[in-house]
């Protein structure tokens, strides 16, 4: 059910290399990684590093009074990486080459996050 979605938004981001759901807690819900990053990019790790930065980033925002985080991107030199806040609990990552369509990215984590939200709570 979620790598599904994962698959499609990897497969639909031009430069998607994979995908991820995971909790704030560092846990994988589900993955997937496009077969030419198989053996390659451990998605798992990413998402285990972020989501503590994650953590913080919440609190920050929550402190500045500025509302609710939902989104972050980081673009670093090999690896770009969006995530979105899926609930309280969970995020949706995407792993992308720098050069991949970051705005087609948002667009479908945004557009996937709510059925991933209805999916996490049956």
């Amino acid at each position: 059910m979620f790598q599904e979605v994962l698959k499609d938004v990897v497969d639909r981001t031009e430069g998607g290399i994979a995908g991820l759901v995971m909790g704030f807690d560092g846990i994988t819900v589900d993955s997937y990684v496009s077969p030419e990053a198989a053996g390659v990019l451990e998605v798992e790790t990413v998402g285990m590093e972020y989501s503590v930065i994650l953590k913080e980033i919440r609190k920050a925002a929550e402190m500045l009074d500025a509302g609710a985080a939902r989104e972050v991107a980081i673009q670093a030199e090999r690896l770009t990486t969006v995530i979105r806040l899926i609930n309280d609990e969970y995020f949706v990552a995407l792993a992308m080459k720098p050069e991949g369509n970051y705005g087609k990215a948002r667009f479908l984590l945004r557009t996937s996050a709510s059925k991933l939200a209805a999916d996490l709570t049956v």
